[in-house]
């Protein structure tokens, strides 16, 4: 009789975990093995194997479950209970546009509070970017470069509705970048964005970040019309 694979089975626990740290060591484990593909797309999320393997109650598991569908990772769907997400949605031209609206306004609210220390942080990431050879890191610098900028916003929320629309980006590029040859025009985009941030030119940054944002569009839009069935 065929044994079935346990798709929980590469995640990896290191003893017992306090209950106050259960909920996010169990998001973060998740979101890890999402993004780097351990848990591909349509993978069933059982909420009684995760509490057995991290040794809690099903409480934290929920409230870790609950956290990544509001990041895009998750879905549920009926009769399944929690799957792992598509790499991009039908919608994903609309996020685009809506994340030129949040982290516009971020860039407003963070820009006049940045430090020349948080200029040679984004920079930093600029430069690993260069140097990067691995993909699965690259949207994660990626996603981090922009974090450097938006930081200071004030508003918390603002910034976690941003973080998510960061994450759905980081997962379709750590799979589709090497075939979407962005690398070197990304870097070009964050040079430019760093260098009107450091002038303090709010209006420039945001012209900047539509243009990057843009190339973004015309990447999903490929991608999504690469999925199409094709007509006979």
């Amino acid at each position: 009789m065929a044994v079935k694979n346990n798709p929980l089975s590469s995640i990896e626990v290191s003893g017992p975990i306090p209950a106050h740290l259960a909920r996010s060591v169990i998001e973060e484990s998740l979101r890890n093995a999402i993004l780097d593909g351990r848990l591909p797309c349509g993978t069933a999320i059982r909420q009684q194997a995760l509490a057995s393997l991290f040794g809690v109650s099903r409480m934290p598991v929920r409230e870790a479950l609950r956290q990544l569908e509001a990041q895009g990772l998750l879905q549920v769907v009926q009769h399944k209970g929690a799957v792992v997400a598509p790499l991009i949605e039908d919608d994903a031209l609309q996020t685009y546009e809506l994340r030129l609206l949040l982290e516009a306004q971020a860039l407003c609210l963070s820009l006049p509070l940045l430090t020349e220390a948080d200029f040679e942080t984004a920079a930093g990431y600029i430069e690993a970017l260069e140097a990067e050879t691995d993909l699965s890191r690259t949207g994660t610098l990626n996603r981090q470069f922009h974090q450097a900028l938006y930081c200071k916003a004030p508003n918390k929320k603002l910034l976690a509705l941003i973080d998510a629309g960061l994450i759905e980006e980081e997962r379709f590029l750590r799979f589709n970048l090497e075939q979407m040859n962005l690398g070197k025009l990304c870097q070009d985009d964050h040079r430019a964005l760093l260098r009107h941030a450091r002038s303090r030119d709010i209006e420039a940054c945001i012209n900047e970040l539509e243009r990057h944002l843009q190339r973004g569009v015309k990447a999903i839009t490929h991608y999504l019309d690469s999925q199409k069935p094709k007509q006979p």
